[in-house]
């Protein structure tokens, strides 16, 4: 059975905000691992991002949002050691 993640693994955002509860996988089902912004029929939607700009876009995403901006750098600052950024340098 697959690890069932509460946040994107790619991202941090909460599964369940996403618009379809995950993205989609190469089969079509729905991903449990990652959301629907950065996940389409198993490819990621921004294939050369690295976990630093994934930071930064996601922080300037919540500021936008309305997340203040003390919010917005802690909550960013995990995702490097999401599964995804995980073997990357």
């Amino acid at each position: 059975m697959d690890k069932v993640y509460k946040n994107c693994q790619s991202c941090r955002m909460p599964l369940k905000k996403s618009p379809n509860g995950g993205g989609t996988n190469s089969d079509g089902s729905t991903s449990t691992k990652y959301c629907d912004y950065c996940y389409e029929k198993g490819q990621f939607r921004q294939a050369n991002i690295t976990a630093k700009e994934m930071q930064e876009f996601v922080k300037h995403k919540m500021k936008d949002m309305g997340f203040p901006g003390f919010l917005a750098s802690l909550f960013s600052n995990g995702i490097p050691k999401l599964e995804r950024w995980k073997n990357q340098n």
